[in-house]
């Protein structure tokens, strides 16, 4: 055996996101393998080391690239784990393909670089369609969720789902197959979401399908609830989040920004009937939903500590002109901003996001975003290691740099108002 070639003699195949890829013009970044006929010592005795849980998975010696075993799955429970494995030899390289999600999934190509496409997938990317393989995607609920992330993926592309796959996918929903998912996998292909962008794309995909109801129903509640036209004149309050998820891909591509704009509005699904349209106190009727989707979901620690500040505080903000100086330096030390500057910054932009996610407000100026960092930076420009040094004990010190600090930000803000 050729060691410097250990994949020699191998039937392999190029399959997944790199063929895909190929077939769309864009860029290929990772490369995956499918193996036929071969055994899992066969890959060890070859140098390949194995990787993979559920089925047989290695890595290539040099190129560190994923080979995986041509396997055929049989659906024994519920959920994505619910599957029984075989990746013995003598399966096919169509029977590996015919268990993969979407057909543009399910495209393979061979070492002469020829296509084989047994399900279309190419002819679906050219015609802008996102469409499952076989009845096999209703055992994994995942999919749902994948589904809906390739639609946001390639909404720029003009592409959109099957419609009988939508039906499949509304089929789920209804025979509880949705409600397996596990929180770390629904926050996986979230998260992913919320780094590409479109993420209202991706909301729109699983409230159509009703499985946003089931996956998030705090941010599904926000969907007919209506608020103030004069404020608001999309009036619902679903679609100004989603319209506010636009506003902020356009601001910054970081995913903890993004995150807090879905969830910024979370109370107004709890105003009493009686008091609508008018949302009054919905940042604090707020945070205890944010809490328990990012409780449920097990969403990192830097994604809910700005959600549940940009949630309490946004309002504060919007009327920063009306604010005095001591309410501004509470606003900042409320955001952490003198221990991490960077969070005031972050904090803004979610403000811009929401005062912008507003029909006719796209493109009104917002300048209370550039003001506050003002403000923040003239307090931090306060010499605290004078004041130290001139005071006698800690109390008397704190007191001297929060006096201090007021007082820059009310010189500052005098100046802004002229």
């Amino acid at each position: 055996m050729n060691t410097a070639e250990p994949e020699a003699s191998l039937e392999v195949y190029l399959v997944g996101g790199a063929v895909r890829d190929q077939v769309m013009g864009r860029a290929v970044r990772d490369r995956d393998w499918v193996v036929v006929g071969a055994t899992p010592q066969e890959m060890m005795d070859r140098g390949f080391k194995p990787v993979g849980k559920d089925f047989p998975v290695f890595l290539h010696p040099e190129t560190k690239e994923e080979y995986a075993l041509a396997r055929a799955e049989r659906k024994i429970g519920k959920g994505y784990r619910g599957f029984e494995i075989n990746s013995d030899p003598s399966i096919t390289l169509e029977q590996d393909l015919i268990r993969r999600d979407l057909t543009m999934n399910a495209i393979a190509q061979n070492r002469r670089g020829q296509f084989l496409d047994p399900h279309g997938g190419i002819q679906d990317i050219k015609s802008g369609r996102i469409k499952h393989v076989s009845s096999a995607f209703e055992e994994d609920p995942v999919r749902i969720l994948r589904t809906a992330r390739f639609a946001a993926r390639y909404a720029d592309r003009g592409m959109i789902i099957d419609p009988k796959t939508n039906e499949l996918m509304s089929k789920m929903v209804d025979n509880g197959e949705v409600d397996s998912l596990v929180a770390e996998r629904v926050w996986q292909e979230l998260e992913s979401v919320l780094m590409q962008g479109e993420v209202a794309v991706f909301i729109g995909v699983l409230r159509q399908c009703g499985a946003l109801k089931r996956i998030f129903p705090e941010v599904d509640a926000l969907f007919g609830m209506p608020q103030v036209k004069k404020y608001y004149p999309e009036i619902d309050t679903g679609k100004h989040v989603l319209m506010a998820l636009e506003a902020a891909e356009k601001l910054t591509s970081d995913a903890v920004l993004r995150f807090s704009i879905l969830v910024h509005d979370l109370g107004k699904a709890l105003t009493p009937v009686s008091e609508l349209p008018s949302h009054r106190g919905h940042e604090h009727r707020g945070l205890q939903p944010v809490n328990n989707l990012c409780d449920r979901l097990r969403v990192p620690g830097k994604y809910r500590d700005l959600a549940l500040k940009v949630c309490e505080f946004h309002l504060h903000c919007h009327r920063l002109d009306e604010l005095k100086p001591a309410t501004v330096f509470k606003l900042l030390e409320h955001l952490n901003g003198f221990r991490k500057p960077e969070n005031v910054r972050n904090f803004a932009i979610c403000c811009k996001a929401d005062m912008q996610g507003r029909t006719g407000f796209e493109n009104v100026p917002y300048p209370q975003a550039e003001h506050l960092c003002q403000l923040h930076h003239s307090a931090l420009s306060v010499d605290t290691r004078e004041i130290s040094m001139s005071q006698r004990s800690g109390p008397e010190i704190g007191s001297a740099i929060r006096r201090a600090r007021i007082d820059a930000i009310a010189e500052k803000k005098q100046q802004l108002l002229r």
